[in-house]
């Protein structure tokens, strides 16, 4: 049964998020109803050989003439370069204002292909079809499109929402395990952020979905959704409460562009490091009980992902992760804005934290 949430907001058009199994084969009659002229698939090497052939057919079989566009899996096809050939491509392709772009793949393809689709004639529609765990309940979902700069993570974009989005349960079994708990990463972080009873069933009988159980996957991956619909829908643009979705994001994107984006540190295993760190932040300021930052990080590492910078196969630097830190995004002023939490399920914006304090803190982590 697939099961469709609704993302709805005043400041764009709203969409459908349909969670379920077998929905790629059907991606050419969900995008028949949006009427495209033409289509491209943008994905990425290895999603190609796994899931490209079904995507093509599908789209042949509706009538809607595609070209698939392959780019190099991993991080580092949030360029400037990838960027311009996938657009390039596009031209290549006869793309008009009634043309649309699917994102088959990761959160890499998503970002990329999003971006493109906002920047091809000042914007034309675009489809995600996530095919990770992380991407289907966390960057599929609320319309954010980037690439990476050297100097941070998600620096280039633009706020660009889907038509649709298909998170078909059935592709995360082609997923390593490694992923799986990547992506599961994202799911306890809703929970932490605005959810405890949510975080008890994660700790407890759904667990199993970390260990790729299909059905309580498919119950997180639904639960996760209408908790970003909601959010999303508040405020598309991160005015806000959006920014609460960032838990763990601030120190998580510090420690992924120290490592170089590389398979040292996954983005799924930055944000479970970071959410603990951001509650042992909360109780080392009295925000939130011991008590509660020992049960995130226990119901982090249940799941087989890092709590510590010790976890990780690096070194790191204090300073070097504050520059990072002050570089984020998210800070204002030369001011860090750090999510942090009152307890679980009950998460804050912060923007009160000293850079002086924050090195201690990241020192005493085992930073030197």
């Amino acid at each position: 049964m697939t099961t469709s949430i609704p993302v709805e907001g005043g400041s764009f058009r709203g969409y459908e998020v349909k969670v379920g199994r077998g929905l790629l084969s059907g991606l050419g009659a969900e995008a028949r109803a949006f009427a495209p002229t033409k289509m491209v698939v943008v994905t990425d090497s290895n999603v190609a050989e796994l899931h490209a052939v079904t995507a093509m057919a599908s789209l042949a079989e509706a009538g809607i003439p595609a070209e698939l566009i392959v780019v190099p899996a991993g991080e580092a096809s949030k360029s400037f370069e990838q960027l311009e050939r996938v657009l390039d491509s596009a031209i290549a392709a006869g793309l008009d204002r009634k043309s649309m772009v699917v994102a088959l793949g990761g959160g890499v393809i998503g970002d990329l292909a999003g971006l493109a689709a906002a920047l091809y004639m000042r914007g034309i529609d675009f489809i995600q079809v996530p095919t990770t765990l992380l991407a289907q309940v966390d960057s599929s979902v609320g319309g954010k499109t980037a690439i990476d700069s050297p100097r941070g993570k998600n620096l280039i974009g633009a706020f660009h929402q889907p038509r649709l989005v298909l998170a078909d349960i059935d592709l995360l079994g082609t997923l390593p395990a490694r992923q799986i708990r990547s992506g599961w990463a994202e799911i306890v972080k809703h929970g932490l952020i605005c959810d405890r009873a949510y975080f008890d069933w994660l700790s407890g009988e759904g667990a199993a979905g970390a260990k790729g159980d299909v059905e309580a996957l498919k119950a997180a991956v639904v639960r996760s959704v209408e908790i970003k619909a909601q959010v999303v829908g508040e405020d598309e643009k991160e005015a806000g409460r959006r920014a609460l979705l960032n838990l763990g994001h601030t120190f998580g994107h510090a420690l992924e562009v120290e490592v170089g984006f590389d398979d040292t540190l996954t983005h799924g295993e930055a944000v479970a490091v970071g959410c603990a760190m951001a509650f042992r932040y909360s109780a080392r300021h009295g925000l939130c009980s011991a008590q509660d930052a020992e049960r995130a990080e226990q119901g982090i590492r249940a799941a087989g992902l890092p709590t510590r910078i010790a976890d990780i196969a690096h070194t790191f630097n204090a300073e070097a992760l504050l520059q990072r830190m002050l570089g984020d995004k998210k800070a204002e002023g030369g001011r860090l804005t750090l999510i942090l939490a009152k307890g679980i399920g009950d998460a804050f914006v912060d923007r009160t934290a000293e850079a002086s304090d924050v090195l201690d803190f990241l020192k005493a982590e085992g930073a030197f």
